[in-house]
C-alpha cells in the first residue's frame, strides 16, 4: 500500500535568492520588497530558510538540505517540488519547467546525493517538451492522492493538459483536471500551481473551491475529493492569497502527524478551520514572509518529499 506521507523532505539552501522576472509573468502572488538591495533580501530568505528547517528539525521530520550553488543563477532553486519528484517504486521524474532560467535547478548531484540512504531506480525525463512549450511542474501542478491514484491538476501555463495525461499514464493515475483563478485588480486570472489552491493529506483536502469558476468542475472536483474519503476543508480566495492553500501534512520518524505551512497562512485560518486541521496533525508554521512575497510560492514549494525506499 502506498503511503500518502514522507517522513523525508528535500529542501535546496538558496544562495542568491530573488524575485524571478521570468516566473512573475505569470505569477502574481510574486511582489517587490522595495528599500533593501539583494545581498539584504538574500540574507532575509536564508534565515526564514534556516530557520523553518530548524522549525522541521526540532520536530523529528527527516530533512536532506543541499546547498544551492552562485553558478548558473537559479532564483527559484528554493522551490525544488517543480522540478522532481522522488516516488516508493525508485524512480525520480523530472519535469519541463516554464521559466528558462528555473531549467538550470535540473541537477545531477542533487539526486546522486541521495544514493547513499536510498535505492534510485529509473530516472524518467520529460523536460524534451519544453520545446514545444508544454511545461508540468512537478508537484506543483499535481497535486497526488498517492493512496487512490488520483493526480488533481489546474490547467495553467505551467502545467498542459497532453502533460498531465502523460504523467499519468506513465505513473498509473487518473486525473482530476479543472480551471482555477484569482481575482487580481478586477480580473480573473489562472492560478499558476494547483498548489497553492489545494493540498491533499492522509484524510483531509483543504481547496480553495471558490477559485474554481465553471461550477461543473467545481463538483466534480470536490466530488472527487470526498469519494476517495477526504475530509473537505474549504478556504476563501483572500486566504488563498495569504497562501493558505500552499499546505503540507508530513510525518516524523515516530509516525507522529504534522500539517506544515507558513506564519501568514495560519494567521489567515480561522478557529474552525484550524480545529478541522489539528485532527490530523499538529500544525506547525513558520516565518517565510520575504521569500513568500518575492517568490510567489511558500511552505509547500519548498519541500520535495522524498518517498524512494530506503537503504538499511
Amino acid at each position: 500500500m502506498p503511503s500518502q506521507l514522507s517522513d523525508t523532505i528535500l529542501m535546496i539552501r538558496p544562495v542568491a535568492f530573488r524575485r524571478n522576472e521570468e516566473t512573475a509573468e505569470n505569477n502574481f502572488y510574486q511582489q517587490e520588497i522595495k528599500g533593501l538591495s539583494d545581498v539584504e533580501l538574500q540574507t532575509r530568505a536564508l534565515r526564514e530558510f534556516d530557520a523553518f528547517v530548524t522549525r522541521l528539525r526540532a520536530e523529528g521530520i527527516r530533512v536532506i538540505v543541499v546547498n544551492d550553488t552562485p553558478d548558473p543563477s537559479t532564483p527559484d532553486s528554493i522551490f525544488p517540488n517543480n522540478w522532481i519528484s522522488f516516488h516508493e517504486d525508485g524512480s525520480i521524474m523530472l519535469y519541463p519547467m516554464f521559466a528558462v532560467n528555473r531549467r538550470h535547478e535540473r541537477r545531477e548531484h542533487i539526486w546522486e546525493s541521495l544514493r547513499s540512504d536510498f535505492t534510485i531506480g529509473s530516472i524518467d525525463s520529460i523536460t524534451r517538451w519544453e520545446d514545444e512549450g508544454k511545461f508540468l511542474e512537478g508537484t506543483g501542478s499535481l497535486i497526488l492522492d498517492r493512496v487512490n491514484k488520483l493526480a488533481y491538476a489546474a490547467v495553467s501555463e505551467r502545467t498542459h493538459p497532453d502533460l498531465i495525461d502523460l504523467f499519468c499514464d506513465k505513473k498509473g493515475y487518473e486525473a482530476v483536471v479543472f480551471h482555477s483563478y484569482q481575482t487580481v485588480n478586477d480580473e480573473r486570472l489562472p492560478i499558476y500551481h494547483t498548489n497553492v489552491m489545494m493540498c491533499i493529506g492522509e484524510a483531509f483536502a483543504l481547496i480553495c473551491a471558490d477559485s474554481i469558476d465553471d461550477q461543473e468542475e467545481r463538483k466534480a472536483t470536490i466530488a472527487a475529493l470526498q469519494n476517495s474519503g477526504k475530509e473537505v476543508i474549504e478556504i476563501t480566495e483572500a486566504q488563498n492569497n495569504c497562501f493558505a492553500g500552499n499546505m503540507l501534512q508530513v510525518k516524523n520518524t515516530k509516525e507522529d502527524r504534522f500539517v506544515v505551512m507558513s506564519e501568514a497562512a495560519f494567521k489567515s485560518l480561522s478557529a474552525d478551520q484550524i480545529k478541522r486541521l489539528e485532527k490530523h496533525g499538529q500544525i506547525l508554521y513558520s516565518n517565510i514572509n520575504t521569500i513568500e512575497t518575492l517568490g510567489g510560492g511558500s511552505a509547500r514549494c519548498m519541500m520535495a518529499e522524498v518517498f524512494l525506499p530506503r537503504k538499511n
